[in-house]
């Protein structure tokens, strides 16, 4: 059972992990909402990257989750790796203390179940870190949608992105080597064992690469954004109708059917290393209009997303671009975040959703880990 904290008290936080995430977004925006947040704590294994977060923040900063855990705390805000979320959600909420967790949650959804049962029993908030549903054009989009009276025809979510270094040299952070090695290594196993639950099937080393990566590194934002617009549609996911995972493992695409066989939904994520530029598009394409939404780099912080609607009017086609707010999305959660645990309003992102997302991306990679192209090409399968 929520119980609501005392009025205009400050929530008490800790930070798991300071990685890029961390310092980049979460600390920043945290120390921003001092209003309704006071960081007592954030925890990493690398020595220098801990003494920067103090010296530059002038946050505690400890070794261990352990040891964090010990502070007074009411929340935490996970940016551990991966394979480290659910143990460290897990920990949390033996102390009793709210999460909002970076995405993705976990990588099986038999692991989020787990989550699931333990947030219940305790009655706490679990909030996944999918920011794109607190993005200001994002919601209006879901606001314009239940007005559209046409036949759905295709959504598609394009992607290519360098990943972040083009868009945080401005910033104030500090990447590190001086993790210990065995560290490394035990979450390079966890990792190829939890993806491995979660898939069920055998990934070579492409596969493996795109699932944790253009999968569920990247393009999870998509599907947790695209889900909440069918969800708003009133339009179930259909069947798998194809994936590759290809480019070392720097790319994924895969086509969900919709509406049995009437629309389709297709998604590519694919990593330009080398390319000093992102580019993110969803756009939902119905019989007489299309919307579409483009994404700057998510590092880009008050940048707005671009909200466009192209519709006719007989002979006549009409555009509007449409702005709703700069309010930047990783803001927005927070304060969300704030919300479901001060005043009880719903969690946006739950982890029922997470369980959904990886649940398609797991379909996705089984789907390509069964379907080689080799054997496609030659009439083996289809």
């Amino acid at each position: 059972m929520w119980v609501k904290m005392p009025e205009m008290e400050r929530i008490r936080i800790g930070v798991v992990g300071a990685g890029t995430i961390a310092q980049v977004e979460h600390v920043p925006n945290l120390l921003r909402l001092k209003d309704r947040f006071d960081i007592k704590g954030i925890c990493d294994p690398s020595a220098a990257t801990r003494g920067f977060v103090t010296e530059r923040y002038g946050i505690a900063a400890f070794d261990t989750l352990e040891k964090l855990l010990q502070l007074p705390l009411d929340a935490v805000v996970i940016a551990s790796p991966d394979p480290l979320h659910k143990e460290h959600v897990l920990a949390a909420f033996e102390r009793g203390l709210h999460v909002l967790c970076e995405k993705p949650l976990c990588y099986g959804s038999a692991d989020i179940a787990e989550l699931i049962a333990a947030r219940d029993v305790r009655g706490l908030v679990l909030q996944v870190g999918y920011m794109k549903r607190f993005d200001p054009n994002y919601e209006t989009l879901l606001s314009l949608l239940p007005a559209q009276g046409g036949e759905l025809r295709h959504i598609t979510v394009e992607v290519s992105d360098p990943d972040a270094w083009p868009f945080i040299q401005h910033h104030d952070w500090r990447r590190s080597d001086d993790v210990p090695q065995d560290l490394i290594d035990e979450v390079a196993s966890r990792r190829r064992e939890q993806v491995a639950r979660a898939v069920s099937v055998p990934l070579d080393d492409v596969a493996y690469r795109g699932f944790c990566g253009a999968y569920c590194s990247s393009i999870v934002h998509d599907v947790n954004a695209v889900h909440g617009i069918l969800d708003c549609l009133g339009v179930e996911e259909g069947k798998i109708a194809g994936a590759q995972l290809y480019a070392g493992g720097g790319g994924g695409h895969g086509a969900v059917s919709l509406l049995g066989g009437k629309a389709l939904w297709t998604m590519t994520h694919l990593a330009v290393p080398r390319l000093a530029d992102y580019r993110e598009r969803i756009a939902i394409y119905f019989d007489d209009a299309v919307f579409e939404l483009e994404f700057p780099s998510p590092y880009l912080n008050h940048q707005p997303t671009r909200l466009s609607v192209r519709q006719s009017k007989g002979h006549s086609l009409e555009c509007r671009d449409i702005r709703t707010s700069y309010a930047e999305a990783f803001v927005e959660e927070l304060k969300g975040f704030a919300g479901a645990i001060t005043e009880g309003t719903s969690v946006r992102n739950t982890a029922e959703h997470a369980a959904r997302d990886m649940g398609l991306l797991a379909g996705l990679a089984r789907w390509h880990a069964t379907h080689p192209p080799q054997l496609i090409h030659q009439g083996k399968i289809s």
